[in-house]
């Protein structure tokens, strides 16, 4: 082996031990920051899960005749729990208990409300159009609207409302 291959082997042989070096202490970085949000994040997203679990929860059962209903009766114990959220009076709490989880931050290429540059051309198509997809859903290429925004325990009135509301805070 010549003077000049050892030269190489020992220079490349440092090069790949900084690079491991550098490797591991920013392994080691990203560790030390997670260590401080993780566990915020996880608090947040179980409060998420299980809010999810009570919205998703069938709202009533059926006792079926020669059936074994017993676990109906371990569900009535429950009927105690806390309600849902409270029934908006009009659509500015409408938007603010269902709308804004999407259009608040912008979520699933929702427009964000008060973006006038995202709204405009929504607005320009009509208030009918904007109804119509607010009430009956919509999917277009950026994401998908559900319809009434989750909320299908609401008047059509009152979704009418939140989009006058939404269309208020474009202009």
């Amino acid at each position: 082996m010549s003077k000049q291959d050892t030269h190489f082997f020992n220079v490349f042989s440092l090069v790949i031990g900084l690079l491991v070096a550098v490797a591991l202490a920013l392994f080691a970085f990203a560790r030390v920051v997670a260590s401080k949000t993780q566990d915020k994040q996880m608090l947040v997203e179980s409060h998420y899960l299980k809010g999810v679990d009570d919205r998703v929860a069938p709202f009533a059962r059926v006792a079926v005749a020669g059936q074994d209903n017993s676990a109906l009766k371990i569900e009535a114990s429950t009927a105690n729990a806390p309600a849902g959220p409270a029934m908006p009076k009009n659509g500015d709490e409408l938007y603010e208990q269902a709308c804004k989880a999407c259009h608040g931050a912008g979520i699933g290429g929702a427009p964000k409300a008060g973006d006038t540059a995202a709204w405009g051309p929504r607005i320009s198509k009509g208030k009918e159009i904007l109804y119509d997809h607010a009430l009956h859903g919509f999917t277009g290429t950026a994401g998908m609207m559900p319809a009434k925004g989750g909320r299908v325990d609401v008047s059509d009135d009152l979704v009418k409302q939140a989009v006058d509301h939404i269309i208020g805070m474009a202009k």
